[in-house]
């Protein structure tokens, strides 16, 4: 009986220790799977943030696409974090139509392949606004760095292609517009329309340096700025106040192979010239005259330099005069000739009619800038009356001989006291010959 009462008193103490063991263990094994668990948490976001690519705000994103598509109203800039090969497009969240991509010193280059393959590293749908800020480079490869249909700014960057650097689009129911103030772009074909593209579109380069030939017929394309390595198409596309200036120079010294836009400028090395009677003179056409005073002006085709006709028949009169005074042998004061050398646009009369007061005349390149013309100066020497010949002596009556005249020189007079020297002593050595001889017949 004592042993069954004792056998009971036992079970229910090792039954509560097992109970506590239970739990313990219980409560061990979850907070070891929430540990795993917050481990796993914080090291995907260590992965995440390893691999972003893109921020908006304080948020970073995998995909640049990614990162469009989070902009806000308050947040409209996308940085780009990290070089990365993708093709976006520009479509961010409903409300948002104006999107700024920052390079932020790194490459978005096109995808070639996958889905996005064929695509231009960026493409801005019609109605949204896209700005571009470097440094930076948008890389288009094989394909465009960006296809336009809506706005596209571009403040900074560099922006390469292997084909056409960037099209833009004018259909019936949009019309894309560019502006560019800064950046590098260099490819074959700068810019061109999209496939169903009726025009260009309205695009205006303010800046920056464009490495590569511009086709001719985009009519909506106006230059007002920038460094051009092709000035084989551009002459449509220079506003009436700019010219090109070619030649510049880069930070070496050297001659960097661009063409400047800049105002119209006319420049004579010459600006002032002689023509003298005396080595032959001619009449001077106006490219004579050009050429005379080595004027140049710094457009380009659709322009040309002319010279003021009523100055440079003024001049041509008084060669005229000077040349019949050489003729006759008269004097030919000289004189000073100003002609003025104004550019205008090809298809304008060459004649300049500086006395008219109305009518529709040449159209000037820039009529309201200064610089539009120069002036040279060109003076005929004066021309002497020649002297008259001296007359010839009278026939019959020869010329009295001079009379020959002594030598007066220093070294004829030494010569004469020399002479005399020597006679003296010949006279004195004859004498006394003379005595000793009368001297020894006596003592004879």
């Amino acid at each position: 009986m004592r042993s069954h009462e004792k056998r009971v008193n036992v079970c229910p103490r090792t039954q509560g220790k097992y109970l506590v063991s239970v739990v313990l263990t219980a409560v061990f094994a979850i907070a070891s799977l929430f540990g795993t668990l917050l481990f796993s948490a914080d090291a995907v976001a260590d992965v995440a943030e390893s691999q972003a690519v893109a921020q908006v705000g304080n948020a970073t994103y995998a995909s640049v696409q990614e990162a469009i598509g989070r902009t806000t109203l308050k947040n409209t800039t996308v940085t780009l974090l990290a070089d990365v090969t993708e093709s976006v497009t520009i479509t961010p969240p409903k409300g948002v139509r104006n999107v700024t991509f920052d390079l932020n010193g790194h490459t978005l280059q096109a995808a070639e392949s996958g889905g996005a393959a064929g695509f231009a590293t960026i493409t801005v749908p019609a109605n949204m606004q896209l700005t571009i800020v470097g440094p930076g480079t948008v890389a288009g490869g094989t394909q465009p760095a960006v296809d336009c249909r809506g706005v596209l700014r571009v403040e900074g960057g560099t922006f390469t292609s292997d084909a056409t650097l960037m099209r833009f689009a004018e259909t019936d129911e949009t019309s894309a517009q560019g502006s560019f103030s800064g950046g590098t772009f260099t490819a074959p074909t700068l810019f061109n329309l999209l496939d169903d593209a009726k025009n260009l579109g309205y695009v205006t380069v303010r800046g920056g340096e464009y490495r590569g030939m511009i086709p001719a017929g985009l009519n909506t394309l106006a230059l007002l700025s920038g460094s051009f390595s092709d000035l084989s198409n551009l002459a449509p596309y220079l506003a009436d106040s700019l010219g090109l200036i070619p030649g510049g120079t880069s930070g070496d010294g050297m001659g960097d192979g661009m063409f400047h836009v800049g105002d119209l400028a006319i420049s004579s090395k010459q600006t002032s010239v002689e023509l003298d009677p005396a080595s032959g003179l001619q009449q001077l056409s106006a490219d004579d005259l050009l050429e005379l005073t080595e004027t140049q002006l710094n457009g380009i085709a659709d322009y040309r330099l002319v010279v003021d006709s009523d100055q440079l028949q003024a001049l041509n009169d008084q060669i005229d005069r000077a040349m019949q005074a050489v003729e006759k042998r008269k004097a030919f004061e000289a004189v000073s000739q100003n002609i003025t050398i104004t550019a205008v646009r090809n298809g304008a009369d060459d004649v300049i009619d500086t006395n008219s007061s109305g009518g529709a005349g040449p159209q000037l390149r820039t009529s309201d800038h200064d610089g539009i013309s120069a002036q040279v100066a060109v003076t005929i020497k004066a021309v002497a009356e020649p002297e008259k010949p001296e007359e010839p002596g009278k026939p019959g009556d020869p010329e009295k001989p001079e009379k020959l005249e002594m030598p007066r020189s220093g070294s004829a007079v030494q010569a004469l006291a020399i002479i005399s020297l020597l006679l003296v002593i010949a006279s004195a050595i004859c004498a006394y010959a003379t005595v000793h001889l009368q001297s020894s017949r006596l003592h004879n």
